[in-house]
Parts: C-alpha cells; sequence; structure tokens
C-alpha cells in the first residue's frame, strides 16, 4: 500500500462495548464492513470517539488486529496515539508495528498543556522512533496545545510527519496551512460541521465522526465535491448538519452511538466515566436522528 497516499474519508471509528464492558469485536468487524462497502479511504482506531482514554494497550491492540484482518490491506488503517509520556507512545508504537498498522494518528501529549519546545519534542521524538506515516492531530480547543505554524515548520522536516487533521474548528486555518506549507502535507478537516466548506477550500480529505452512523451519506458527500456538483453537495449538506452537529458536542461520544444504534450500525454502551444518556436528554437525541432519517433526502449517484 502507498502510504503517501492519504486522502478522502477517514471514519474515526467508535469502540464498540458490551453491556458487560468488554469489546464487542464481532460487531467492530461489521462496523469495519460497512464503512470499507460505503467507499471509505481510511480507517482510524482509538481516537477520541474511540474513547482512546479508557482503553487499555490490549484493547487497543484487538481492535487493531481486527480491523487488520477485516480491512485485507483495501485501505490505510491508523491507529492513534493520545499518550501522557514518551514512554506510553513508544509503546503503542511498538505495538501497532509489531500488528502491521499502515500508520499513525498523533497527538501532543495528554493531561498536560505543553509549550512549544515541549510540544515539538515529544512529537519529534514519536516521529523518530517509527517508519511509518503519521498524521498529526491539531486539536487546541478539546485539548488546549495548539500546533502552530512554527512548530509545525519543525516538523515537516520528518519526512513521515505527512498529514495533519485540522480540528481549530477556524474554516480559514485550512488556507493559512496551505499558504505556509503548500503540498508538503495532506490535509484532513477533522470537524464534521465544516468539513463540506473545508473541502471545497482544498482539504484533501476528512476524518469524519457521523460516518460511524452514516458512512455513505458522508462518502457522497465527498465525492459531490470532488466532482464539483456544488449545488447536491450542497442540498445533501443542508439536510445532514442537524446530525453532524452531534460531533462538537462534549457527548459526542454517546450521541454519534445512539446514531449508530438508530441506524442499525451500533449500540449506545459507552464505557465510564461516560454514561447513557436517560430521560429528556435521550428523548431529545433519539427524536433529532430520527426527524433526520425519515426526512432522508436521498442520495444521488456519484
Amino acid at each position: 500500500m502507498e502510504a503517501h497516499i492519504w486522502k478522502g474519508i477517514f471514519p474515526a471509528l467508535t469502540t464498540p462495548f458490551t453491556q458487560h464492558d468488554t469489546l464487542d469485536l464481532p460487531l467492530f468487524n461489521n462496523q469495519i464492513q460497512a464503512q470499507l462497502n460505503a467507499g471509505v479511504h481510511g480507517i482510524i482506531i482509538g481516537g477520541s470517539l474511540g474513547e482512546a482514554a479508557v482503553l487499555s494497550l490490549q484493547e487497543k491492540e484487538q481492535l487493531l488486529q481486527t480491523a487488520i484482518n477485516t480491512n485485507k490491506n483495501k485501505v490505510p488503517v491508523l491507529l492513534n496515539i493520545a499518550a501522557a509520556t514518551l514512554k506510553e507512545a513508544f509503546e503503542t508504537v511498538k505495538m501497532a508495528e509489531a500488528n502491521n498498522a499502515n500508520g499513525f494518528m498523533l497527538l501532543p501529549p495528554m493531561r498536560y498543556k505543553s509549550d512549544a519546545r515541549e510540544t515539538t519534542y515529544f512529537l519529534q521524538s514519536v516521529a523518530a522512533a517509527t517508519n511509518l506515516p503519521i498524521m498529526l492531530y491539531n486539536n487546541p480547543v478539546d485539548y488546549g496545545t495548539e500546533l502552530t505554524i512554527t512548530i509545525l515548520n519543525q516538523l515537516a522536516k520528518h519526512e513521515n510527519i505527512i498529514a495533519i487533521k485540522e480540528s481549530t474548528r477556524n474554516v480559514t486555518n485550512l488556507t493559512v496551512l496551505k499558504n505556509n506549507f503548500g503540498k508538503r502535507f495532506a490535509l484532513f478537516c477533522g470537524v464534521d460541521t465544516i468539513a463540506a466548506e473545508s473541502i471545497i477550500m482544498g482539504a484533501d480529505g476528512w476524518v469524519a465522526g457521523l460516518v460511524n452512523a452514516f458512512p455513505r451519506e458522508t462518502v457522497v458527500l465527498y465525492e459531490l465535491i470532488q466532482q464539483k456538483r456544488i449545488d447536491e453537495a450542497i442540498a445533501l449538506h443542508r439536510w445532514f448538519l442537524p446530525l453532524l452537529e452531534l460531533d462538537i458536542h462534549t457527548k459526542l461520544v454517546q450521541y454519534i452511538k445512539l446514531a449508530q444504534q438508530v441506524t442499525g450500525l451500533g449500540t449506545a454502551y459507552v464505557r465510564s466515566p461516560r454514561l447513557m444518556p436517560e430521560g429528556a436528554e435521550l428523548e431529545n437525541v433519539l427524536n433529532l436522528i430520527k426527524k433526520c432519517v425519515a426526512n432522508h433526502p436521498g442520495l444521488p449517484n456519484v
């Protein structure tokens, strides 16, 4: 597989659990197959949406093994590295390499808010520890550390850092990155609500969340923009937006899993400290999802 060809729809997969709080690997296999059948272009395991913070390294290995076996080398399979220490990051790299991962998504250090020098050192150290390609994850809104142009200029020296997941929630930052780096990095939008705008402005791909419940709709929206069928893309995006807004909620994991339950692609089980919604909250979210499903506009051929 050509590691440098990273573009298109890369689902940030949720992690399915059983009612007994164990990994539901048969369901995970089915979820991956549904994504591949819909035409996604890559897969990301153990991201924020995948509840990475509450997964053990052994569980991440089980998820990765399942994905590799199901994928059969069709698309790149990336494992997220969200580590508090370099030791933890290196252990994740070693495990993923041993299980034939195709690359990594990489966050600045967790829990401690690193300054620019510390952030650069951490990310450079991880990049130097592997030959596999890396997608940096820039999400200062949720994690408090921004990958600035100054930091990225240092990281650009590492040839295996090939992509950036841009999640500042500011669509103009995509153009800032393009102006500074040209085609040095593949740029992925990491925020569902502004993905269409970002792709129109030149993003190479979309690390998507609601794709977990609506895989074909996500792929079709991307392809319509690629084919410059903008009016059709706008119409689909307007239907999709109330669902996409679930991706920017604090409880995005719970809400997207509810959407998967409604569309038959998952269950609502989450791992503590998260709890499944109940009462009015549950009713409101389910009503939104079911209303959108009922008003589905149909999909054009792409």
